[in-house]
């Protein structure tokens, strides 16, 4: 019984002093900042929503010309260059003339003949110049049509086995950092590299405007499962080490307020995390400024005055709500300096859930003082109550 007592007043005090404890996790976790803080820190913010996501596999590689589309220049006679109209870089039509040659054969003057571009497209080498000699073996220069190119990526070969045929991968260039572009696998290298133990996947890039060079370095986030309803943040929302990760979420009715939000997280690729839990859908976290969060303090502004500016009354310093008897008591003293302490206090304890707990806690004591009767009293008591035997 005595057990029983004292597991039922720790469920009682656990019972007050949650919701204290949750004012003061409220308070250390929340940042509220003004106006100007969250323009200074530049924060942005994304909803968190179901959707598509894609497990990948990272990758390094380059750009390569498509085989197909490159082609040279020579000429079936031989002689010297007395016209060059073009230069490295250049765009040309097919058929367009781009080099003149005088003929050794005799004559006056010597013949000249004019090569064209077997294709259109980019001066991507030159190698005579005004005056030199030409022989038919020799090639004049290069022409590369750019419309698409090759991005091939050195796959770890423990990964090559899950890429798909036909499978997708987002392409990013040091060139262009933030610009992303899409390829198809089109196949795979005939042999593995021995030393960096990769295999080439080669994926055929559309290049319309032209401005992706054979020769580009490119990161490869190769798409190797899709997955639907899964909900997940960018990458730059997710904070802190690998055991201990966090979200800063965005406050449904505090202006500029922002709480760290614990959250575990599953897969992620070069664009998204996933998480598992610690998020609702529709929670609007942090994707710009989070690191800068966990820096900035109260930003100026305390829960506390945050609170009471949206709620419209007066809160604990905590955040919490204050009880009837408290905010009846600060009232008084602003309106009234000289007021009786005694009395405040009084009626402070006079409120309907003190007075329950002042009762259970009356009941048992008194539960557990009369358990606690000592054993000679209950036996003399006992024996009292036996009538004597007579003969």
């Amino acid at each position: 019984m005595n057990s029983l007592n004292l597991s039922f007043c720790l469920s009682l005090l656990l019972v007050v002093t949650l919701p204290a404890a949750e004012d003061s996790s409220r308070m250390a976790n929340t940042v509220v900042l003004d106006a100007t803080g969250v323009k200074n820190l530049r924060i942005e913010t994304a909803v968190a929503e179901p959707g598509d996501f894609e497990e990948t596999v990272f990758a390094l590689g380059r750009i390569e010309a498509k085989p197909g589309n490159v082609a040279a220049v020579t000429s079936r006679i031989s002689g010297r260059v007395v016209a060059l109209p073009v230069l490295p870089g250049d765009s040309v039509r097919a058929q367009a003339e781009v080099v003149r040659v005088e003929s050794r054969q005799p004559g006056n003057p010597p013949p000249v003949i004019a090569l064209t571009a077997p294709l259109a497209g980019m001066i991507t080498r030159l190698d005579v110049r005004l005056g030199d000699p030409v022989e038919p073996d020799r090639a004049l220069l290069e022409i590369t049509d750019l419309g698409e190119v090759l991005a091939v990526a050195r796959v770890p070969e423990h990964s090559v086995g899950r890429i798909k045929p036909g499978a997708i991968a987002r392409i990013s260039l040091s060139a262009w950092p933030e610009r992303r572009v899409t390829g198809t696998l089109q196949r795979f290298g005939t042999a593995a590299d021995p030393v960096s133990g990769t295999l080439d996947a080669v994926f055929l890039l559309p290049n319309p405007d032209g401005q992706i060079r054979p020769g580009m370095r490119a990161e490869f986030s190769i798409v190797l499962e899709k997955r639907t309803d899964v909900l997940s943040v960018p990458r730059s929302a997710v904070q802190g080490d690998a055991a201990e990760r966090f979200v800063y979420v965005k406050d449904f009715e505090l202006p500029n307020a922002f709480v760290k939000a614990p959250v575990v997280v599953g897969q992620s690729n070069d664009r998204f995390v996933e998480i598992v839990s610690g998020l609702l859908p529709a929670d609007e976290v942090v994707i710009q400024g989070a690191y800068s969060l966990a820096f900035a303090g109260g930003g100026g502004v305390s829960l506390k005055e945050a609170l009471d500016a949206a709620h419209g009354h007066d809160h604990a310093s905590d955040g919490s709500e204050l009880t009837a008897g408290a905010s009846g008591k600060a009232g008084s003293a602003v309106a009234d300096p000289n007021h009786d302490h005694g009395h405040a206090h009084e009626e402070g304890h006079d409120s309907p859930f003190w007075m329950i707990v002042s009762g259970v806690l009356f009941a048992l004591l008194l539960v557990v003082g009369l358990r606690r009767r000592p054993r000679g009293v209950r036996a003399v008591a006992a024996e009292s109550s036996v009538s004597p035997k007579t003969d």
